[in-house]
């Protein structure tokens, strides 16, 4: 799969930050800045990871990159 528009780069990188927050939500941690507080900069206001993934993953839906 080859993404090619900036549309399409974007897209993928939000949807790499769900699988991110995901693992987060699991207990798992990463270097660099926490999935969360990304989430947390785009606007949405949760806690926890566990809290922000399905509010994350409606505010995906609502912008048609997850379907």
């Amino acid at each position: 799969m080859t993404f090619s528009t900036p549309d399409q780069i974007e897209a993928y990188r939000l949807l790499a930050l769900k699988g991110a927050l995901k693992l987060e939500a699991l207990g798992m941690k990463r270097r660099g800045p926490s999935a969360l507080s990304v989430v947390r900069s785009m606007g949405i206001q949760a806690r926890t990871a566990k809290a922000a993934l399905p509010i994350y993953e409606a505010w995906l839906r609502d912008i048609g990159v997850l379907v």
